[in-house]
């Protein structure tokens, strides 16, 4: 019974922004730099996430592609016709200056959201997006914390995905500072989650 959620964008209808249920989520990872054992967790954090919404992901495999803030949520020479699929990504702190190791406790361990459309009188739906993870700071976190940690920050980052957004209670997984001891989605986060997976159908999106 926890209202302890809250969400990325709303719809002018006031209602969260979603991924249509009825069309997988398709997604690829970019494998370099990943710490051992990343592609288990990364598996882990997506069944933790459709089990939560219900929502389907399909894994597409690797990729090359490097993220990029100006990322095209539809890539049809590298992905086909049809929405590119979200990408995961581990980035090094070259790749990205504001990944910084655990010593500096203002770190950003990752970074993850969607891409939204409206096409014609519809309303926004989710098609694509992205989560880039911290490589360094997260391999020391597994040697400090264990692979746990890793994964509920995996999984926060696709709490912010799916659309969850940030919520100021140290019990639940959505809050921005990592709390030992919190590895998965709790109450707040598994209802926001139920939510989102409550989108309707849009075929024409």
């Amino acid at each position: 019974k926890s209202s302890a959620y809250a969400f990325m964008n709303k719809g002018d209808n006031g209602q969260p922004v979603k991924y249509d249920p009825c069309r997988p989520i398709h997604y690829v990872t970019r494998a370099a730099n990943s710490p051992d054992g990343g592609p288990e967790l990364i598996h882990e954090a997506i069944a933790a996430v459709s089990r939560a919404t219900g929502l389907v992901f399909i894994d597409d495999g690797g990729t090359t592609e490097a993220p990029s803030e100006k990322r095209q949520p539809y890539q049809p020479a590298r992905y086909g016709d049809r929405w590119a699929p979200v990408l995961i990504a581990w980035e090094t702190t070259a790749e990205e200056p504001r990944f910084t190791d655990l010593e500096d406790e203002d770190t950003i361990l990752g970074v993850g959201g969607s891409d939204a459309v409206s096409i014609g009188d519809t309303d926004y739906t989710y098609v694509s997006g992205q989560l880039t993870l911290n490589a360094s700071g997260l391999q020391s976190l597994i040697e400090e914390e264990g692979p746990a940690q890793v994964r509920g920050t995996i999984e926060h980052e696709l709490g912010h995905v799916v659309g969850l957004d940030h919520v100021q209670d140290p019990t639940q997984l959505m809050n921005p500072s990592n709390t030992v001891g919190v590895t998965t989605y709790q109450a707040g986060d598994l209802n926001g989650l139920a939510m989102l997976g409550q989108g309707e159908c849009r075929p024409g999106v």
